[in-house]
């Protein structure tokens, strides 16, 4: 027999139904899992990355944040105009390539030519 497309739907309603309810069930369990570590370790809100700062320290315990290097390129405003035509047309070179800076290329100028000095 085949289904039909309001059987289908009717079917993946159901399922819907059941997958949020199993969910809930997994959640409930998961949460009681994580408060009884809480409460055994006694983790803060700062150890869980749940406060103001604990993002970065979260991420420097894991080697993500670098601290205290000086970056060996020369600081630029956001955005700062990296190529610019004589149109006044300009880009920070972040981003898709605009479609002025495209037609320049094609029309045999190169990335240098258009470099905002």
């Amino acid at each position: 027999m085949t289904k039909t497309f309001l059987q289908v739907q009717k079917q993946i309603e159901q399922l819907q139904k059941e997958a949020e309810q199993l969910r809930r069930k997994e959640a409930d369990g998961v949460l009681s899992r994580i408060k009884e570590a809480i409460a055994v370790y006694g983790f803060t809100a700062a150890d869980l990355g749940l406060g103001k700062a604990s993002g970065n320290v979260a991420l420097a315990k894991r080697g993500n944040v670098k601290k205290g290097r000086k970056s060996t390129k020369p600081a630029t405003a956001a955005g700062a105009p990296k190529f610019k035509d004589e149109q006044g047309n300009v880009w920070s070179g972040r981003g898709p390539r605009p479609t002025w800076f495209k037609a320049a290329l094609e029309a045999g100028k190169s990335a240098d030519d258009l470099r905002a000095k």
